[in-house]
């Protein structure tokens, strides 16, 4: 088993970064790519609505 000598990045800010080790917190200053479209669409309205109507039968079926 290897070890490393040093057990936390001492140049890391805040203490779970510093506890992270050092391959994980290569990936920590990468950027999003890209910006993300929150467009509410129509396949989205029809999954809401399919999932509203199916809890509102299954909870008035538990009722009845």
């Amino acid at each position: 088993m290897r070890r490393a000598l040093v057990l936390t990045n001492e140049s890391a800010r805040h203490w779970f970064r510093a506890s992270l080790p050092q391959r994980r917190s290569a990936f920590a200053d990468v950027p999003a790519t890209g910006a993300v479209d929150w467009r509410l669409t129509a396949q989205d309205v029809r999954g809401m609505a399919t999932t509203y109507f199916a809890t509102f039968a299954a909870v008035f079926a538990f009722i009845i």
